[in-house]
């Protein structure tokens, strides 16, 4: 209670009403006394007047019965009796007998107000300080004639301090009730005034409380008034609800939309007009390289250094018009990007809008694919250039030359199987990539017979190059995937061991659990080994260590990027390890069935 006291008087609402009504009350009270004093002041006189009036006319009557010489001694007398001052003065103002003082001490009456208003037939009546006497008399004269018919001004006066403390009781008793009055008026506009500026008080914190946001606490508003504030309490009350929907719409929409741009695999980034961040979401930080959230209004050159980007988002904000560009964000992760910036309408403030599409990948496959293209080209000119030129030398004559015509025609057979191989490894390789895109069911396979299987496929070759093959194999493994795929993998990497090994030579095909609980099958070989600087490479589409070798093998530079399709589309790895001279070996790892 102490509290809300204090807030009522601290309130400059409350302080501003109850002076007011302080003011007025006392601008009421004020007036009331004075009115109230003078119109007892003005009652009292009259009362006064009407009694000299009476006396005079009982002392004028007396008057007519006395000679000249009886006047002085009747004054004083009459005085007495009536306890008014009584004044005798001659048509010539001179005072012929005083009640109170010695008539020839007085000076002349004839232009007393009063005076001459008798003198002219009537009642003369004034009030004024007696300068004789020193006291404040209230005068009234009457003409009048003595005895010896002489014409005469009777004046009656009556000191007017009885009047005066008359008026001073009244005044006392009237300035005791207005006090009260105002005392009591006081109160009741302090209770009013707490009463509205509590009601006002209320209606603020609701406001209060829709500006700060806290539409969904529900403030409450006890306010039942049916006057003004009333009806906007209940105005408030109505504007609050609505504002409640249209901040969870709002909200609904922000957690919408900050949804989709936080899943957005494309980097979203929007700054004001001095290129701080107003927001951006996670494909831009892990872009930008940043490791954690960016702060509201940060400036950008802290997450992107990048002069290139910066360069074009003041472009935006200059011209207001939308440019395109493409770049790399942040170059030392060697990603590149392609950016569309726009001019973004921030109400007042003008701001940027930047879409970041990561185009890393789709420059590698175009680049693979510039590289596909021209080893394609290279690789199939080869045998196709052979082919021709052996063909067109049996035509120019070489058909009957009895002794070359069959080798060339051998060298032409093998160019056309070369090619043949090329095309039927470029065909598994679509392949693979349609059964990943189709995303194929794998099955769970038997590791032993399908390395079986292999071993029978490359058996002949290892005998023609006096290669032995060494199985050691776990019994019992199982992997997921499809059978004729991991059969085909095995047999490029057995086949590739003993290509590239010595006669003598032992190639060692092993199959084992993890620790992480997979199957690995390991091909290793004694050949002549790959150098390091090559091993990053070796799973591209025609590449070659040894090139001449390569050809002279009949290999078509695509077997390995076969096994590397084939072990990710089930799941796999494949990794190499090989030592320059001393061999390699080749590990495919694939989820256990």
């Amino acid at each position: 209670m102490q509290l809300s006291r204090s807030h009522t008087l601290a309130s400059p609402l409350f302080r501003k009403i109850l002076l007011s009504a302080f003011v007025l009350i006392l601008a009421t009270v004020g007036s009331a006394d004075f009115l109230m004093t003078r119109y007892t002041e003005q009652r009292e006189l009259e009362l006064v007047q009407q009694d000299l009036e009476l006396v005079g006319q009982i002392y004028r009557e007396r008057l007519s019965g006395l000679t000249a010489e009886q006047v002085e001694d009747w004054a004083r007398k009459a005085d007495g009796q009536s306890g008014a001052r009584v004044t005798i003065i001659g048509t010539d103002g001179a005072v012929l007998a005083e009640s109170r003082r010695e008539r020839g001490s007085m000076e002349n009456h004839a232009q007393r107000p009063e005076v001459r208003s008798a003198l002219k037939g009537g009642t003369g009546v004034a009030k004024r300080h007696s300068a004789s006497l020193g006291v404040d008399f209230l005068y009234v004269a009457e003409p009048a004639r003595t005895g010896d018919g002489k014409g005469v001004v009777l004046r009656l006066a009556v000191p007017l301090a009885r009047v005066n403390e008359s008026l001073r009781a009244v005044r006392w008793r009237i300035l005791r009730a207005s006090l009260a009055l105002a005392l009591l008026a006081l109160i009741a506009a302090y209770l009013y005034t707490r009463t509205l500026t509590r009601r006002i008080r209320n209606i603020q914190s609701y406001a209060e409380g829709l500006a700060n946001e806290r539409l969904s606490e529900e403030p409450e508003l006890a306010e039942g008034g049916k006057d003004e504030l009333g009806a906007l309490a209940g105005s408030l009350r109505g504007m609050a609800r609505q504002l409640r929907g249209m901040v969870e719409l709002l909200r609904v929409e922000s957690e919408r939309r900050e949804a989709i741009l936080s899943s957005m695999k494309e980097g979203v980034l929007a700054v004001d007009e001095e290129l701080r961040v107003t927001f951006c979401n996670e494909a831009f930080l892990r872009a930008a390289g940043a490791a954690a959230e960016a702060p509201d209004h940060k400036p950008l050159v802290q997450l992107a250094r990048n002069p290139g980007f910066l360069s074009l988002l003041r472009q935006v904000l200059a011209s207001g018009d939308t440019v395109r560009g493409k770049l790399p964000l942040a170059p030392a992760s060697g990603r590149s990007f392609e950016v569309y910036a726009k001019p973004l309408d921030q109400g007042a403030h003008r701001g940027a809008l930047a879409i970041l599409h990561d185009i890393t990948e789709v420059e590698r496959l175009e680049r693979v694919r510039k590289d596909f293209v021209a080893n394609v080209s290279h690789e199939l000119r080869t045998p196709l250039a052979a082919i021709r030129g052996y063909a067109e030398t049996l035509l120019d004559g070489a058909l009957e030359d009895a002794e070359h015509n069959r080798q060339f025609l051998e060298i032409i057979r093998s160019n056309a199987i070369r090619l043949t191989n090329i095309a039927s490894d470029l065909l598994v390789l679509s392949a693979m990539e349609q059964d990943r895109a189709e995303q194929e069911p794998a099955e769970a396979v038997e590791v032993q017979s399908v390395v079986e299987a292999a071993l029978r496929t490359v058996e002949s070759a290892a005998r023609v190059r006096s290669v032995a093959l060494l199985i050691e194999e776990q019994p019992g493994l199982r992997v997921r995937g499809q059978r004729f795929r991991l059969e085909q993998a095995l047999v490029n990497l057995m086949d590739n061991a003993v290509k590239f090994s010595r006669a003598g030579a032992t190639v060692k095909v092993e199959s084992g659990m993890t620790t992480e609980g997979m199957v690995a099958i390991r091909v290793s070989d004694e050949g002549i080994g790959i150098p390091s600087e090559d091993l990053p490479r070796i799973f591209e589409r025609f590449y070659r260590v040894d090139k001449a070798r390569s050809r002279e093998a009949g290999g078509t530079g695509l077997g390995l990027s076969i096994v590397k399709h084939i072990a990710e589309a089930f799941g796999g790895t494949v990794r190499v390890e090989s030592e320059l001279g001393k061999g390699s070996a080749f590990t495919l790892t694939f989820p256990a069935a």
